[in-house]
Formats: C-alpha cells, structure tokens, sequence
C-alpha cells in the first residue's frame, strides 16, 4: 500500500496554514471572486411590516398588473406579507408608474427582505446556498458558457442565482438585460407568494437538487425517508409519523445556514490517517488543480475557499457532523446514526480510491505525450473543475466519472438510497475505470495503461 510522502504532508500543512489566514496566498491561476459583503443587519432585530411609500400609487399597480400580469397580482395577494401590509412601493419603490418606465422599478435583492427578515437574511449569508453565484463564477471554464446558461440563468445560472451577487455583478446583469434573479430568497420563497409554507416542503429543493451531478431530489423521494413521507401526506400513514425531508436536516428549527460536512466535492482537510486515502485524496486536489502535479499550492485554493465547497479544518468538518447527528439523533439512537454515517465516509474512501487510479492513468497519458491537453489546461494534467470542456473522449470518460459517478456513490450514501449508491455511483464507477483503462491501452498502442 502506498504511503503519502513527507513532502506532500507538509504541502497539505501548509494548504491548512494558507486557509487559516497563517501566510500569504500563492500567485492566482483563476480569478477568484469576492463574496458579497454580508448584509449589516441585527440577527435580533423585531420585524415590522414597513408603511408603504405610496398608498394610492400601489393601487395603480396592481390595477395596472391586473391586466399585464394577472397571476403576479393574485399570488402576491394571496400571500403573507399583502396580508400584514407590505404593497409594491416597499420593494420595488415607487418611481416606476408607467410602462414606458419599467428601467425605474427597484429589483429586490437579500438586503431588500432583510429590512423585515433579519434573521433569516444573516442566516442565509452564512450558508452555502448565499456562495452559489461564487461558486459558479470561481469555476474555471465558466466564462467560456453561453450567457443564455450562466448569466440567463437558462443553466447553470438557474440555481446558482441563489447566490448573493456584488453591486458590480447586478450591474453588468442589468446591462446585459437581465433585470431578474438577484433578489436570492425567491428562489424558494416564489415570487410573488413568497409562501413559508411552499419553502418548507421538499419539492422546493427539487428544481435544483436533482439531476447529473447532484440527484438528491430522486435520491431522497425514492429512499425510505422519501416514501414514508410521501405515505404520511397522502394519509396512508399517520401524520404522526416519523418521516424527515430535506429541512428537517438541512435546516433544523428554521435555520437558514445550510451546510454540510463534506460539502460539495467530498474533499476535506486535514488528511486521514489512512496513508493510502491520503495519497488518493491528493491525487484528487491536483486533478482539482488546488496542488499542481508536482503537488505544491496554487492560487485555486482561495477560490475554493471562497466558495466554500470544502471544510478546510478538522473542527469546521466535526461542527456539521455534529449538527447532521442532532437530525438524526431526532428518529435513531446516537450509535446508530454515528455509523451510519461513517458507513458514508467510508464509502468516499472507497470511491476516491477507483478516482485516483482514473486520473493517474490519465496523467500519465499526458506525461508521456500521448495525450495534448487543452489550451485552457494549465498543466499536463487532468483538470475536473474544467469539466466537459477537454478535447478526448477519455477526458470525458474522466469528467463523468468525477461528477456525475463519484458523486452519486457518496451522495446516496448520506441520503439512505442503496440503490443509487451501487449501481447509479459504485458500480458506474468500476466500468468508466475499465473503460479508461482500456482506452489508456489503446493510446500506448496496446501496451498497459
């Protein structure tokens, strides 16, 4: 069993070191881009629906959006916040009176619902789902998407435009004509119900956890938490029951800061004191491009910093475990909970082991010549965060084994789903690496891969 070297411990100290502000970061190769500054708001702050500017100006509104907008008038009327008062002018303002002036209309952002959600709001920019617009952004094949996808939230966009953006960004939005998705809440809380009770149900996760590289939605609904909660909605099962869904453990009692221990990409810091899951999971940080392939720093660890998508120190990891096994802890015994989820850890063990071997076959390839890497590629090495944007079949072989592959193994792990864990991650897993290897085989004219 090979054992991690001296050497790479020490860069792996020395990312840890980086990461808790204990020297100065290395040059950039991707431009990492700045969170927003949180918004400056009392968590204890009482809210109080403000008076509207314009009483009768509000009026006009909605009865001019009767006729352009009829469904818009009825939600927002329907919900919660018509109800206690709050009209249009209080946020979008009141400049905006004619349809030859729709560019005057305020487009709410976070700071606009923290004025009566203070709590929430500081919550939220605690969280994950706040860093979303960063996340995307700090991607290094990002700006060479269509802007339908990115910036007109027909792809990527569509999700990650939770994320909280920056003056300048919804700036360069708006002068691109894209006036929507900066307001960040609506992306649960639908405009313009803005129903609690629409954000409390699972089916409000879906739209975005669903799909190739984050299937939790069909996890979930088909696991034994998914059914029995199906069950008890359609009465089959007393209301009683013990059924959770997506808030009942990713935001226990209300709370906005959604995280998770392994976060997005299922790599974390310090290194596990199994040398051979240490080696692999640095072989999977220069495929990251976080370690270049001689494995030393480089400036995409801010980005990832940045964005959050990794726990970067053993007591920010053991926080969220701690907070998961409180869930969990709701319906089964602590001891229960506590290994079921290290079966889940194990299980990355497992599936960071097949990648390793992956991107090492594929290196190599790149190493001997045998292989040209793209122009965007800043080593001869692989480069996951670059996704589909590689030249070779066996890159995309690669690519999917990471995203779409690896992802499920774990991600069904955590979500009580045994079949997406074996045959959707696991098993998938094994064949792409049979594939590589095969392919690798062929490149060397038949020799070994």
């Amino acid at each position: 069993m090979p054992h991690i070297s001296w050497r790479a411990a020490a860069i792996l100290s020395f990312i840890a070191l980086i990461t808790l502000g204990c020297t100065q970061p290395v040059p950039l190769l991707i431009t990492t881009p700045t969170p927003p500054t949180p918004t400056p708001v009392p968590p204890t702050a009482t809210p109080s629906a403000p008076v509207a500017t314009s009483p009768g100006a509000d009026d006009a509104c909605m009865e001019c959006h009767r006729e352009v907008t009829p469904s818009l008038v009825r939600d927002f009327q329907q919900g919660k916040m018509y109800e206690v008062g709050i009209r249009c002018s209080n946020c979008h303002g009141s400049e905006h009176t004619s349809a030859e002036d729709t560019a005057k209309a305020q487009i709410p952002t976070a700071k606009t619902c923290a004025t009566c959600h203070p709590t929430q709001v500081t919550q939220f920019e605690a969280g994950k789902h706040a860093l979303a617009w960063v996340a995307m952004n700090a991607m290094p094949t990002t700006h060479m998407q269509p802007m339908e996808l990115i910036q007109g939230k027909k792809g990527c966009g569509g999700c990650h435009k939770i994320g909280l953006k920056s003056e300048e960004e919804i700036q360069a939005m708006q002068a691109a004509g894209e006036t929507y998705g900066t307001a960040s809440c609506d992306s649960c809380h639908t405009r313009h119900a803005f129903s609690v009770a629409e954000a409390r149900q699972p089916e409000a996760c879906a739209t975005c956890h669903m799909g190739f590289d984050h299937p939790q939605w069909e996890m979930w609904s088909t696991s034994k938490h998914g059914v029995r909660f199906l069950l008890k909605r359609q009465g089959v099962l007393s209301p009683e029951v013990a059924a959770p869904a997506c808030q009942d453990c990713h935001m226990q009692d209300g709370d906005h800061e959604v995280r998770t221990a392994w976060g997005f990409l299922a790599v974390r810091l310090p290194l596990p004191d199994d040398p051979q899951w240490a080696d692999d999971r640095v072989t999977i940080l220069k495929a990251l491009g976080v370690l270049d392939p001689e494995g030393n720093p480089t400036g995409r660890l801010d980005a990832v910093k940045a964005a959050d998508v990794a726990r970067l120190t053993e007591e920010d990891w053991q926080t969220e475990r701690e907070k998961m096994l409180t869930a969990c802890s709701q319906c089964h015994a602590q001891a229960y909970a506590e290994a079921e989820l290290k079966k889940a850890d194990e299980m990355i063990r497992e599936a960071d082991h097949l990648m390793a071997e992956a991107i090492r076959i594929v290196a190599g390839l790149y190493e001997d010549g045998l292989l040209e890497k793209p122009e965007h590629f800043s080593y001869n090495y692989p480069d996951l965060l670059a996704f589909y944007e590689v030249n070779h079949p066996i890159e995309q072989k690669l690519f999917k084994m990471f995203l779409e592959y690896r992802m499920r193994t774990f991600q069904g792990a955590f979500h009580a789903n045994p079949d997406y864990t074996f045959w959707y991650g696991w098993a998938e897993m094994k064949a792409t690496l049979a594939e590589i290897k095969a392919m690798a085989a062929e490149l060397r004219g038949g020799g070994a891969p």
